[in-house]
């Protein structure tokens, strides 16, 4: 498989899973966590799918598009595993949604920072919470959901904080 058409299952995936997250959370309270702004892609989506004023955004620096750059209230700059554990005393509301878009390209480097998250992130999650990420999780507490239709398993990820 050529990398485009890897990248394509991927983003498709990445859009499916969230659309999914959207209608299992329609109705219910809380923030999003948008961990990698990256391009600012996927935080476009997130606003389309719920709104910007309830996605706190973390990455360690911005250079997305100026369109897809949150407020300074929602735009938290710095590494994760330092701004979330802080996040959470500032957070209005616990989150319902974190998308975890954490791969660097090093598997290893990829696989631990998941794991270091997997420590961070509970705490910040109400009970029913979904977790989508392009990373696989092993957390206490978190279930797998099942993926859209069409999105191969281990492309991408969709757990259920109980």
């Amino acid at each position: 498989m050529s990398r485009l058409d890897s990248f394509i299952r991927r983003v498709t995936a990445q859009r499916d899973c969230l659309n999914r997250a959207a209608e299992l959370l329609a109705g219910t309270n809380g923030v999003v966590l948008e961990l990698g702004l990256g391009n600012g892609r996927t935080y476009d989506h997130l606003r389309s799918l719920f709104g910007a004023g309830d996605i706190y955004v973390f990455d360690r620096h911005v250079k997305a598009h100026p369109d897809c750059i949150p407020d300074d209230e929602h735009m938290i700059i710095g590494d994760f595993l330092e701004t979330l554990p802080q996040a959470g005393k500032a957070l209005p509301a616990p989150a319902k949604l974190a998308h975890c878009d954490i791969g660097s390209g090093d598997k290893a480097a990829s696989v631990m920072l998941a794991e270091k998250l997997g420590r961070i992130l509970p705490p910040l999650l109400g009970s029913g919470s979904l977790i989508v990420s392009d990373q696989p999780f092993v957390v206490s507490g978190w279930e797998a959901v099942s993926l859209p239709d069409g999105v191969q398993e281990g492309r991408y990820h969709i757990y259920r904080q109980v």
